[in-house]
C-alpha cells in the first residue's frame, strides 16, 4: 500500500469529497466518519456524499445529515460544480463502478487525483493512488495503519468510527476474517476512547418496527435445500409496501439463517423496483461466494459478496440455485 503517495496527496488537497459505495454498511460509514474529522481537523474543506441513503443505525456516527445524490442533489449540479469544486475525490470501502451508481458519471468526467482506500478482491482501478488490501478484514483496518503512518490524532470519536467499522465488517468478530491484527487494531482504538458498549447498543439495539416486520416477512420465506447446506430467503416489492419498510432496512437480514447449524451458503434476493433483483450472499463454509457472484457482475468476500441478476424474482432464485448446486456437488 502506498501511504506515502496517498499523504502527498491530501497533503496538497484543500477542497476534498469523500464517497463510499451504495447502500453503505458500517465500514463504509465507519470510514466516512474517520476521514470527514481528521481532514477536517487538518484544516481541510470536506465535503461527503452517498450514492445511496444512509441506515438509521449508523446516524450515530454523523452530527449533520449526509446528502445523497439524486435525492438531495441532482447529478447535473454535481458535475457543474454548485456542490463544490474539489481538488481530490476520496472512494472508501469499494472500487467499483457498478457500486457508485450515479456518482460514476460524475467520475468518469472528473480530472482531478482519486485516491482509492478498500479491502475487497473486485477492482476496477478507480484511483490514481489506491491503498487496496484484501488480506484486511475491513477498510477500516486500513485507514487505520494510514493514521498511525500519517501520524494523524486519534480523537475518542474517530476511533469510534474505525471501532464501528471494523465491528461491523467482522460480524462482531465472529467471521472469518477476523484475526489478530483485526483484535490488535480493535484493543489500540479502545485504548483511543472507542466504547464496544456504547457502539454494539446503537448499532444493534436501535431498529425500527419496521424492519422488525421486514424481518419476519423474509423469515417466512425460508427454503432449504441439499439437507440444508443452502438457505435462500426473498423479499419482494409487495413486503416492503406491507410493512412500511425501505430497502436500506434489509441490511445484515441475511444473517438470520446463518444461524442454522447446517447452513453453508445463504442467498437473500430482494426484488427491486426497476425489475432487477440484488442477491446477497454469504458463505461459511468451502465455497467462495465471491466467485458465484463475479459472475453476473458483482463482488465481494470469499463468504459475503452480492451481485444484481435480471428479473423476475424466481428466475433469479433458478440461476443462483444451479450455480450453489454445482458448488456443492463437487
Amino acid at each position: 500500500m502506498d501511504f506515502p503517495k496517498a499523504l502527498e496527496l491530501t497533503n496538497k488537497s484543500s477542497s476534498i469529497l469523500i464517497t463510499t459505495h451504495t447502500r453503505p454498511d458500517g465500514d463504509a460509514c465507519g470510514c466516512l466518519a474517520a476521514m470527514r474529522d481528521a481532514l477536517t481537523a487538518l484544516g481541510k474543506k470536506v465535503k461527503l456524499i452517498l450514492p445511496s441513503s444512509l441506515p438509521q443505525w449508523y446516524e450515530f456516527l454523523f452530527s449533520e445529515q449526509i446528502p445523497v445524490l439524486g435525492e438531495h442533489i441532482r447529478l447535473e449540479e454535481l458535475i457543474q460544480g454548485q456542490f463544490g469544486k474539489f481538488d481530490l475525490i476520496i472512494i472508501v470501502d469499494t472500487n467499483s463502478r457498478t457500486q457508485l451508481s450515479k456518482f460514476d458519471q460524475y467520475l468518469k468526467q472528473n480530472n482531478k487525483p482519486v485516491l482509492v482506500i478498500d479491502h475487497h478482491v473486485t477492482s476496477d482501478g478507480l484511483g490514481d493512488v489506491e491503498l487496496l488490501d484484501p488480506t484486511a478484514a475491513a477498510a477500516s483496518l486500513i485507514i487505520h495503519d494510514l493514521f498511525k503512518y500519517a501520524n494523524w490524532p486519534m480523537t475518542k470519536k474517530i476511533a469510534q468510527s474505525l471501532f464501528v467499522g471494523i465491528a461491523t465488517d467482522t460480524g462482531w468478530f465472529q467471521f472469518t476474517n477476523t484475526d489478530s491484527r483485526t483484535h490488535r487494531s480493535c484493543a489500540e482504538l479502545i485504548d483511543a476512547g472507542a466504547s464496544p458498549t456504547e457502539c454494539y447498543h446503537n448499532l444493534y439495539h436501535n431498529f425500527s418496527h419496521q424492519r422488525f416486520k421486514l424481518m419476519t416477512a423474509m423469515l417466512n420465506t425460508l427454503e432449504l435445500h441439499f439437507d440444508g447446506r443452502y438457505a435462500a430467503q426473498h423479499l419482494c416489492q409487495r413486503h416492503f409496501q406491507q410493512t412500511g419498510a425501505t430497502r436500506k432496512d434489509t441490511e445484515n437480514l441475511i444473517d438470520e439463517c446463518r444461524r442454522i447449524s447446517s447452513v453453508e451458503i445463504a442467498a437473500l434476493f430482494v426484488e427491486l423496483k426497476d425489475g432487477r433483483v440484488k442477491c446477497s450472499l454469504r458463505g461459511k463454509g468451502a465455497v467462495d461466494v465471491c466467485k458465484i457472484a463475479q459472475k453476473f457482475g458483482g463482488g465481494g468476500h470469499k463468504m459475503a459478496a452480492g451481485a444484481h441478476l435480471p428479473g423476475p424474482l424466481e428466475d433469479a432464485k433458478q440461476l443462483i440455485f444451479e450455480h450453489i448446486k454445482r458448488e456443492l456437488s463437487k
